[in-house]
């Protein structure tokens, strides 16, 4: 987008906001530019001022932001940075908290290192920021760095990463393996393919065959799950002995003399009670 359509969407948007001003401006003209309404006037010109340098201001920043992620796409390296920290700041923006992020960052091309960054946890970052694993886009030469959430949501588990090879038939599942899908993520960055919901590499047959032979190679590494143990014959649970029973083992006991006539008496009287 260009910056002048960037700006035209935020300066409507910030008038939106603050549509005081205008409507003060044309309240003081359709009435004729009464004198006694001048204060309107000179209150609508000053707001409405105030709105073109908001706009001037984010569109400035917006532009600054998105010619250093395209300069970054263009020539930094996509590294790994690891959440080591999480703060709290106690700022809410938008009804959003910012935290305060340690990272260590490493990856191809780039000494480690540690930063800081505070960034915004919303609903739809959080999972991503807990997971402790986050892709960025960092300068080789001055490790200048952003953030890549999007790329960051595969990596992290977010986004599934299933992968299908027509030569196998088969569909691999590579989710949560980090690895793997940094090294797929730099060869899609390396051959200019950003990144979807749906990627066809058919059309780039060098790039299918990188992905392809990582894809493979993370699938072999991929433990075997252990077989399921076959199921327990089934016990049924022991019949108790009926009173009859009982007593004719009682009786058998004393007549082979393994009980005294004193035991047999206090256990015949038991099993009665049981009744």
């Amino acid at each position: 987008m260009s910056t002048f359509w960037r700006y035209v969407k935020i300066q409507l948007f910030v008038l939106l906001c603050g549509i005081v001003g205008p409507i003060f401006l044309v309240i003081y003209f359709a009435t004729g530019a009464d004198p006694m309404m001048r204060w309107m006037f000179w209150t609508g010109l000053l707001v409405t001022a105030i709105d073109v340098l908001i706009a001037l201001v984010m569109t400035n920043v917006g532009a600054r932001s998105a010619a250093k992620t395209q300069a970054l796409e263009a020539s930094g390296v996509l590294a790994l940075a690891q959440v080591v920290g999480i703060h709290e700041t106690n700022t809410r923006i938008n009804d959003r908290p910012l935290v305060k992020l340690d990272l260590q960052v490493s990856g191809p091309g780039i000494t480690p290192f540690s930063t800081q960054d505070q960034v915004i946890a919303s609903v739809s970052r959080l999972p991503m920021i807990t997971s402790r694993k986050l892709v960025a886009l960092v300068d080789p030469v001055t490790n200048d760095y952003q953030i890549d959430w999007e790329r960051s949501a595969l990596v992290s588990g977010m986004m599934p990463a299933t992968f299908s090879v027509a030569e196998d038939n088969t569909t691999y599942d590579l989710t949560g393996q980090t690895e793997a899908l940094m090294e797929i993520l730099q060869v899609l960055k390396a051959n200019g393919i950003g990144m979807d919901s749906m990627i066809d590499l058919r059309a780039n047959p060098a790039a299918r065959q990188q992905v392809q032979a990582i894809v493979r190679h993370a699938a072999a590494r991929q433990p075997v799950p252990p077989p399921v143990p076959a199921a327990a014959p089934y016990a049924a649970p022991p019949v108790e002995p009926t009173t009859a029973q009982r007593l004719q083992e009682l009786e058998t006991l004393r007549a082979t003399g393994s009980i005294t006539d004193d035991e047999y008496a206090a256990k015949r009287q038991q099993i009665i009670a049981d009744l």
